[in-house]
Protein backbone atom coordinates (compact mmCIF):
# COMPACT_ATOMS: atom_id res chain seq x y z
CA UNK A 1 0.00 0.00 0.00
CA UNK A 2 1.15 3.44 -0.95
CA UNK A 3 2.10 6.31 1.70
CA UNK A 4 0.65 9.56 0.21
CA UNK A 5 3.15 12.15 -0.10
CA UNK A 6 2.74 14.82 2.53
CA UNK A 7 1.62 18.36 1.00
CA UNK A 8 3.46 21.46 1.57
CA UNK A 9 7.58 22.40 1.01
CA UNK A 10 9.89 19.86 1.35
CA UNK A 11 13.54 20.33 2.32
CA UNK A 12 14.53 19.51 -1.45
CA UNK A 13 12.11 22.03 -3.12
CA UNK A 14 13.21 25.18 -0.21
CA UNK A 15 15.89 27.74 -1.29
CA UNK A 16 17.52 29.32 1.35
CA UNK A 17 18.73 32.68 0.23
CA UNK A 18 19.45 36.09 1.34
CA UNK A 19 16.95 37.78 2.76
CA UNK A 20 15.74 41.32 0.31
CA UNK A 21 13.82 44.05 1.21
CA UNK A 22 11.57 42.79 -1.74
CA UNK A 23 10.63 39.78 0.83
CA UNK A 24 9.70 42.05 4.17
CA UNK A 25 6.03 42.03 3.34
CA UNK A 26 6.04 38.32 3.56
CA UNK A 27 8.59 37.93 6.38
CA UNK A 28 5.77 40.16 8.25
CA UNK A 29 3.29 38.13 7.41
CA UNK A 30 4.75 34.48 8.85
CA UNK A 31 5.76 36.64 11.90
CA UNK A 32 2.49 38.11 12.33
CA UNK A 33 0.10 35.26 13.63
CA UNK A 34 2.81 34.16 16.37
CA UNK A 35 3.09 37.91 17.63
CA UNK A 36 -0.98 38.01 18.15
CA UNK A 37 -1.85 34.34 18.77
CA UNK A 38 0.87 33.08 20.76
CA UNK A 39 4.26 33.58 23.27
CA UNK A 40 6.34 32.65 21.30
CA UNK A 41 7.66 36.22 20.33
CA UNK A 42 7.35 38.96 23.09
CA UNK A 43 6.74 41.48 20.58
CA UNK A 44 2.88 42.58 21.55
CA UNK A 45 2.68 44.42 18.59
CA UNK A 46 3.61 42.96 14.91
CA UNK A 47 6.66 44.89 13.20
CA UNK A 48 5.74 47.07 10.70
CA UNK A 49 7.54 47.64 7.18
CA UNK A 50 10.02 50.63 9.08
CA UNK A 51 11.17 48.09 11.78
CA UNK A 52 11.25 45.55 9.18
CA UNK A 53 13.80 47.92 6.90
CA UNK A 54 15.24 48.92 9.52
CA UNK A 55 16.61 45.25 10.98
CA UNK A 56 17.84 44.07 7.54
CA UNK A 57 19.47 47.54 7.15
CA UNK A 58 21.01 47.14 10.74
CA UNK A 59 22.38 43.33 10.08
CA UNK A 60 23.10 44.15 6.57
CA UNK A 61 25.76 46.48 7.80
CA UNK A 62 26.91 44.25 10.80
CA UNK A 63 27.69 41.54 8.27
CA UNK A 64 25.12 39.39 9.85
CA UNK A 65 22.46 36.94 8.21
CA UNK A 66 19.29 37.36 7.15
CA UNK A 67 18.13 34.48 5.39
CA UNK A 68 14.74 33.57 3.85
CA UNK A 69 13.55 29.71 2.60
CA UNK A 70 11.48 30.00 -0.42
CA UNK A 71 9.55 27.18 -1.70
CA UNK A 72 8.30 27.76 -5.56
CA UNK A 73 8.83 31.74 -5.35
CA UNK A 74 7.11 31.78 -1.78
CA UNK A 75 8.89 32.87 1.34
CA UNK A 76 7.64 30.21 4.36
CA UNK A 77 10.14 31.07 6.54
CA UNK A 78 13.18 33.19 7.95
CA UNK A 79 16.05 33.38 10.12
CA UNK A 80 18.48 35.83 10.85
CA UNK A 81 21.28 36.50 13.41
CA UNK A 82 21.59 39.54 15.74
CA UNK A 83 23.64 40.86 18.39
CA UNK A 84 23.17 38.90 21.47
CA UNK A 85 23.65 42.05 23.35
CA UNK A 86 25.09 46.07 22.90
CA UNK A 87 28.54 45.89 24.56
CA UNK A 88 31.48 45.29 22.70
CA UNK A 89 33.16 42.39 24.66
CA UNK A 90 29.70 40.06 23.06
CA UNK A 91 30.64 41.07 19.26
CA UNK A 92 31.14 37.72 18.85
CA UNK A 93 28.21 35.99 20.07
CA UNK A 94 24.64 36.55 18.39
CA UNK A 95 21.04 35.69 18.85
CA UNK A 96 19.40 33.62 16.07
CA UNK A 97 15.38 33.89 15.26
CA UNK A 98 13.38 31.52 13.36
CA UNK A 99 10.31 31.37 12.34
CA UNK A 100 8.64 29.45 9.40
CA UNK A 101 4.79 29.47 8.38
CA UNK A 102 2.19 27.03 9.53
CA UNK A 103 2.32 25.06 5.80
CA UNK A 104 6.41 24.81 6.56
CA UNK A 105 6.35 23.13 9.83
CA UNK A 106 7.57 19.78 10.27
CA UNK A 107 8.94 19.29 6.69
CA UNK A 108 12.84 19.72 7.37
CA UNK A 109 12.68 23.55 5.82
CA UNK A 110 13.46 24.98 9.28
CA UNK A 111 16.55 22.45 9.23
CA UNK A 112 17.86 23.42 6.40
CA UNK A 113 17.39 27.42 7.04
CA UNK A 114 19.12 27.16 10.36
CA UNK A 115 21.65 24.83 9.42
CA UNK A 116 22.32 27.83 6.40
CA UNK A 117 22.00 30.45 8.90
CA UNK A 118 25.07 28.81 11.28
CA UNK A 119 26.75 28.46 8.35
CA UNK A 120 26.72 32.44 7.40
CA UNK A 121 27.43 32.89 11.23
CA UNK A 122 30.26 30.88 10.93
CA UNK A 123 31.51 33.17 7.77
CA UNK A 124 30.69 36.13 9.91
CA UNK A 125 33.60 34.88 12.32
CA UNK A 126 30.60 34.13 15.20
CA UNK A 127 31.84 31.89 18.12
CA UNK A 128 28.68 31.73 19.87
CA UNK A 129 25.37 31.23 19.10
CA UNK A 130 22.36 31.84 21.49
CA UNK A 131 18.33 30.91 20.88
CA UNK A 132 15.92 31.79 23.61
CA UNK A 133 13.02 29.28 23.27
CA UNK A 134 9.77 30.33 24.81
CA UNK A 135 7.55 27.88 26.80
CA UNK A 136 3.98 28.09 24.66
CA UNK A 137 3.00 24.97 22.47
CA UNK A 138 3.20 27.03 19.64
CA UNK A 139 7.70 26.60 19.67
CA UNK A 140 7.42 22.84 20.39
CA UNK A 141 9.38 22.60 17.85
CA UNK A 142 11.91 24.48 18.12
CA UNK A 143 14.12 22.45 20.93
CA UNK A 144 14.31 19.72 18.84
CA UNK A 145 15.28 21.61 15.87
CA UNK A 146 18.00 23.58 17.43
CA UNK A 147 19.06 20.31 19.73
CA UNK A 148 19.28 18.60 15.88
CA UNK A 149 21.99 21.05 15.18
CA UNK A 150 24.16 20.94 18.22
CA UNK A 151 22.43 23.60 20.05
CA UNK A 152 22.18 22.70 24.08
CA UNK A 153 20.30 24.01 27.02
CA UNK A 154 22.37 26.57 29.05
CA UNK A 155 19.34 27.65 31.19
CA UNK A 156 16.37 28.56 32.17
CA UNK A 157 14.59 32.22 32.53
CA UNK A 158 11.38 31.57 34.76
CA UNK A 159 8.34 34.14 34.35
CA UNK A 160 10.19 36.70 32.71
CA UNK A 161 7.44 37.81 30.60
CA UNK A 162 3.31 37.97 30.71
CA UNK A 163 1.60 37.67 27.49
CA UNK A 164 -1.65 37.06 26.48
CA UNK A 165 -2.54 37.37 30.47
CA UNK A 166 0.12 34.49 31.76
CA UNK A 167 3.83 34.34 32.37
CA UNK A 168 6.13 32.48 29.84
CA UNK A 169 9.49 31.66 30.75
CA UNK A 170 12.26 30.97 28.50
CA UNK A 171 14.97 28.50 27.82
CA UNK A 172 18.23 29.36 26.55
CA UNK A 173 20.15 27.18 24.27
CA UNK A 174 23.67 27.87 23.35
CA UNK A 175 26.08 26.65 20.55
CA UNK A 176 29.92 27.39 19.73
CA UNK A 177 30.77 27.61 16.27
CA UNK A 178 34.44 28.04 17.17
Amino acid sequence: MDTPEPSGPTPSHAVVRRATAHDLPDVAAILAPYVTGTAVTFDEVPPGPEAWSARLADLRERDLPFLVAEVDDVVVGYAYAAPWRPKAAYRHTVETTIYLSPAAQGRGVGTRLLSALLDACTLAKVREVIAVVADDPAAAGSLPLHRRLGFEVVGVLRDVAVKHGRSVSTMLLQRSLR
